[in-house]
């Protein structure tokens, strides 16, 4: 067994923290480096790249192992980039905290001889929409847990985070601003406390939600009062989402 071996299985099956901080020096020392995908989105979105597209993976056994072979698929192949995620539902019935995730990955990145960013994701971070409307006391202490779990992220490198509040949509209302009222208010919420704890010089790219997964296709006009409805609570002072995933059946 590798040194590097060791120090995951440390990590995973000890929950040794001095394992997980010695493979992020490893990994930096390495020249791999945990990187948001906002710089990528932007130049794609602007037309200056194209021709590919972006896989995003969610490993929920086996971590380690398979981080590895797609690495080594990456180099063979000459393909990238990877986004790595995982949901914050998947969090917890794999039991993986997103910061032993994190370090699985760049140690497989380490053991394959990898080299260049890594694009680390929490996936789906989902407000539980049945606490959210439950009650006040109820509601803030599910917001409060998505914070903790969002600042875990932030704080293991992940800086690609998905948030996820299209569960609140009401689509019985009137009218698409009221629809999306709750999803605007919660997803602007987390824009800016997101970016209110990103690292200086780095510009964490977050994602938006409008279609529950496995519920109504989302429309056009839905989109658009999502952005509105999002832009109009942030302001001018923070950088807006930077990507919106859509139901499309």
């Amino acid at each position: 067994m590798t040194e590097i071996e060791t120090l995951v299985r440390k990590r995973v099956f000890e929950n040794d923290l001095k394992s997980e901080d010695k493979i992020r020096f490893r990994a930096k020392r390495s020249g791999i480096f945990p990187a948001s995908t906002s710089l990528l989105y932007k130049e794609m979105s602007a037309g200056n790249i194209s021709g590919f597209t972006v896989p995003a993976i969610n490993i929920r056994t086996l971590t380690y192992d398979i981080a590895r072979l797609i690495f080594r698929l990456i180099k063979e192949m000459k393909v990238g980039p990877v986004i790595f995620e995982l949901a914050r539902s998947e969090i917890g019935y794999t039991n993986q905290p997103i910061s032993e995730y994190a370090v699985s990955v760049l140690g497989a990145a380490i053991t394959e001889k990898y080299r260049g960013p890594v694009f680390l994701q929490l996936d789906h971070a989902q407000v539980n929409a049945k606490k959210y409307f439950s009650s006040e006391q109820e509601r803030k202490a599910e917001l409060k847990a998505l914070e903790h779990l969002v600042a875990e992220a932030i704080s293991a490198e992940v800086y690609n985070i998905d948030i996820d509040a299209s569960t609140l949509v009401q689509l019985e209302k009137p009218t698409l601003e009221q629809q999306q009222e709750h999803n605007c208010t919660v997803t602007s919420h987390f824009v800016k406390f997101i970016r209110e704890k990103q690292p200086k010089g780095i510009v964490t790219t977050i994602g938006g939600e409008i279609g529950e997964v496995g519920k109504e296709n989302s429309t056009p006009e839905e989109l658009e009062a999502f952005v509105k409805g999002v832009k109009e609570r942030l302001g001018l002072d923070y950088t807006p989402i930077n990507k919106v995933s859509v139901q499309i059946g």
